[in-house]
This record gives structure tokens, sequence and C-alpha cells, in this order.
């Protein structure tokens, strides 16, 4: 991981105004990834940590991470979280796992790390929820009980939406306006998945967010207002 973000911090170095990077961490190794936080934020100047919704099939939330998440907190950082495979499960057949898996599995982190108290405990973390957030906002109210320490759904819905969302794959006018319904206003923000999904499907989302009747305000916001505030060294123009 060193590597990686070292790796990361020198192309960051060569334009700081136009780029930023998230510092990779070693979960489910908790102590690395304190080791690791700490130098990527404060030597390799890291603009927040990413983390994948479950490590070794242990979801964020769970009391092994507390330790990460304290320290986070301490440090008010922004935390992306993506998915990956979900535990145990076996992919269907010709059903690629970022079709319909992925989604779940950022779900379950997001209801896990509402639940466990996490966020309550962690008031400070700015947690980016990719692709939308998964099934979530369409299910908000559904799992809102479930996402409550203390069963209550009104909780649950509080908590779950101090998440922020990023729009990659996932601005059609299908998703979109679930998403703008659920968010917390300014909790909305840009994002593609490029390079990993392919141009085509890039563009076709763009075009899409593109084509959507949006307030100025909100748009404004989406495609920069909420990452500056999410990252204010690069809100700054340069002289």
């Amino acid at each position: 991981m060193g590597q990686l973000n070292r790796y990361t911090a020198e192309v960051v170095k060569e334009r700081p105004a136009r780029f930023g990077f998230f510092a990779t961490l070693t979960l489910p190794d908790v102590d690395g990834a304190l080791a690791e936080a700490a130098y990527a934020l404060d030597t390799l100047g890291a603009d927040g940590v990413i983390l994948l919704a479950n490590a070794a099939g242990s979801y964020l939330g769970s009391k092994a991470f507390d330790p990460l998440f304290d320290e986070l907190n301490r440090r008010k950082a922004v935390i992306f979280v993506h998915p990956t495979a979900i535990p145990g499960l076996a992919p269907l057949d010709g059903i690629p796992p970022y079709a319909a898996d992925f989604l779940l599995d950022t779900t379950r982190a997001a209801i896990n790390l509402a639940r466990s108290g996490t966020l309550s405990r962690c008031p400070d973390l700015k947690i980016i929820l990719s692709h939308a957030g998964g099934f979530l906002p369409y299910a908000a109210y559904r799992v809102a009980v479930s996402a409550s320490p203390a069963g209550d759904a009104l909780e649950g819905l509080a908590e779950l939406q101090r998440f922020y969302f990023d729009t990659a794959l996932s601005s059609s006018p299908s998703a979109l306006p679930g998403l703008l319904a659920f968010a917390a206003p300014g909790h909305i923000t840009y994002g593609s998945d490029w390079p990993y999904a392919p141009d085509v499907a890039v563009q076709a989302f763009n075009g899409r967010y593109e084509g959507y009747d949006l307030d100025r305000g909100v748009r404004a916001g989406i495609d920069r207002g909420t990452a500056e505030t999410l990252f204010p060294r690069l809100a700054r123009r340069p002289e």
C-alpha cells in the first residue's frame, strides 16, 4: 500500500491544484491501516482515505475497526467507500458482481456503520458512498429501523442521511430522482468510475446527467460545490 500511495502522491505533486488523492489502507490489518493513514495524511498529503465496504468478510462498522475510525474521526477525515465482492456469495453465471452485488455490498456497509453506532460516535467523519450508495436511497425507509442502534426509524434515517454520495454510474432517470429525494442538501458530488468503467458507459451516464432537469444551484453543488466543501484545499484557485 505504501508504494501505491507514494506513487499517487507524486502524481498529485506534479499538479496539486488539479488533483487530489485518497490513500489506500490495509484493512483488515488495523494496526497497519493506522500506520499507513498517519503516513499518507501527514507525510504524503492525502486528501482522504479509501476503504472497501468489507475487508475479508468484515464490514465497515465492525467493532474490530473502531480504532481506525476513531483516529480518522480525530483527524476529521474524508472516507471514500467503494464496494467489493460480497463475502460467501457466489456470483451468478454470466452476471458480473458489479452489476448488482456491489450495490448490495455498499448498502450493507452503510447500514452497519449506522447500526453499530460508528456514525454517532464519529461525528466529524465525512463518508462518501460510491455509486449513489448502492440500493440505499431506494430502500432507506425500509432499512431505517435496522440502521438505528435503538431500532428507531427516524433516528436511522437521520444517521443514513449523514452520508455523502457520488453519482458514478448512477445518474440515470430512474436512480437520480431517488438519490436527490433522499440525500441531505449538499451531500451529492459528481463521480464517473473512470477508468474502471469503459468510456462508453461514462459518456452515457454523463449524457443522462447533463440532460436531467436540475435546479441550477443543485447542479452547481453536484458539479463542484460539495467537493469544495469536502476538500477545501482544492477549492482554492491557483494564484
